[in-house]
């Protein structure tokens, strides 16, 4: 089920067909592009284009791919670097100067917004980064933290299409939020920002972020706002979907049907505490298995989003959302029989670890306490990773190249 959610977000598989219709333009071809699937998606792109391309792209380390003619850069995820500043620099250089003939393909996927990170004027590299990690620390959504980033930035939210008028700007996107919202996938460079300064202060406060004292006073000062619905420099861009999460999920239950189980697909956009919505999670289960309600077994529960982990400014170990709703899982099934799950990011990391996701199975804690492992402590320690990995649980899969959020299936057999 997990192989074939990923499989169903695969550029080699959804791009060709989204580029089929676009018209060629009367001028030049301008491929940029920034995120996890963007060096797969621009070799494809230039297999499947009828005509000459040239461009840029920026994806994360580990995740290029050979091309011909569009350029592949690298940077650092999740806390943008000075690579991150010197892509999106040429990013913007690529598309300035454009004239109505021309045409703009932006290639954006999850992970964009720490690639492509360009201070707004005023702020710098090392600003933004100390925001982006409090951010990453907070429990923030990524609807709320990408509000502020698009306020830090001069290149989102928005501006990178603005910067590319009169040309023709077409955004080819991966989903990776809840929601699908193409104002929030790599902080919307090319779509209009609905959010606005004030947004981003009150943000600050809900969540109590020390700010810099120049990000303080730049948000404050709420100079030159983002590009908003209804500006003229965004008229003739447009913006298609080509891979979500429910395209994914669609795809887990197909396999599901073929292996002779019943899904129910619960959501594509959950969000909440991680170890909070795994506690959540094996309730529904356990109904399932004792009810045979909201689902009869043999049956599998499926759901996708992105929650999160609030570490706060105390002590962490490793781990990600995906193993922090696992943990959260096996402590509130109680080693009940019979089911077993999977959580894993579809990009192939959880977090920044090494693995996408972990296996549960019944006996995962009891096999943890013979390791000498104690679950409940590793959870209130954020050292999820650890647990599976003295397990032997973990899911890697190495950098998968697409990226339509986390993909959980849990699986209840008959009494």
């Amino acid at each position: 089920m997990f192989d074939g959610a990923v499989a169903a977000a695969d550029p080699r598989r959804v791009l060709p067909k989204a580029l089929a219709g676009i018209a060629s333009p009367k001028g030049r071809t301008v491929v940029i592009g920034a995120g996890k699937s963007a060096a797969l998606m621009a070799s494809v792109l230039e297999e499947a284009w009828q005509g000459s391309v040239e461009g840029v792209v920026v994806t994360r380390d580990g995740h290029a791919v050979p091309t011909k003619r569009i350029a592949v850069l690298e940077a650092r995820h999740p806390v943008p670097d000075a690579r991150s500043e010197a892509a999106a620099r040429r990013i913007l250089e690529a598309v300035r100067g454009l004239g109505e003939d021309d045409l703009v393909i932006a290639l954006i996927s999850g992970g964009g917004s720490a690639l492509m990170s360009l201070p707004a004027p005023g702020l710098t590299a090392e600003d933004k980064q100390a925001v982006n990690r409090a951010l990453l620390a907070s429990g923030a959504t990524i609807h709320e933290m990408n509000a502020v980033r698009k306020h830090l930035s001069a290149i989102k939210g928005g501006r990178l299409a603005a910067a590319a008028a009169p040309a023709r700007i077409v955004t080819l996107a991966i989903s990776d939020v809840p929601g699908d919202d193409p104002a929030v996938i790599a902080s919307g460079p090319t779509v209009a920002d609905p959010t606005s300064f004030a947004d981003a202060r009150a943000l600050v406060a809900k969540y109590a972020i020390a700010l810099p004292d120049a990000v303080a006073a730049h948000l404050m000062r709420a100079e030159e706002e983002t590009p908003k619905p209804g500006d003229p420099r965004l008229d003739r861009a447009a913006f298609h979907m080509i891979a979500t999460p429910q395209m994914a999920l669609e795809a887990a239950a197909e396999a599901a049907r073929a292996h002779g189980l019943a899904p129910l697909i619960l959501g594509d956009a959950i969000e909440g505490e991680s170890g909070i919505v795994g506690t959540v999670m094996a309730g529904i289960a356990l109904a399932c298995a004792t009810h045979g309600t909201p689902a009869k077994p043999p049956c599998v529960l499926l759901s996708g989003g992105e929650t999160t982990v609030t570490i706060g400014s105390g002590p962490a170990g490793r781990g990600g959302r995906n193993t922090a709703f696992l943990v959260g899982l096996a402590l509130a099934l109680k080693g009940t029989p019979g089911i077993w799950a999977i959580a894993g990011d579809t990009d192939g990391i959880d977090g920044t670890e090494d693995a996408a996701g972990a296996i549960v199975t019944p006996d995962t804690i009891a096999r943890a306490r013979a390791a000498g492992l104690d679950a409940a402590a590793l959870a209130a320690g954020f050292d999820s990773y650890s647990l599976f990995s003295g397990t032997g649980d973990l899911v890697v899969t190495g950098p998968t190249l697409t990226n339509v959020n986390d993909i959980r299936a849990i699986l209840i057999a008959p009494r």
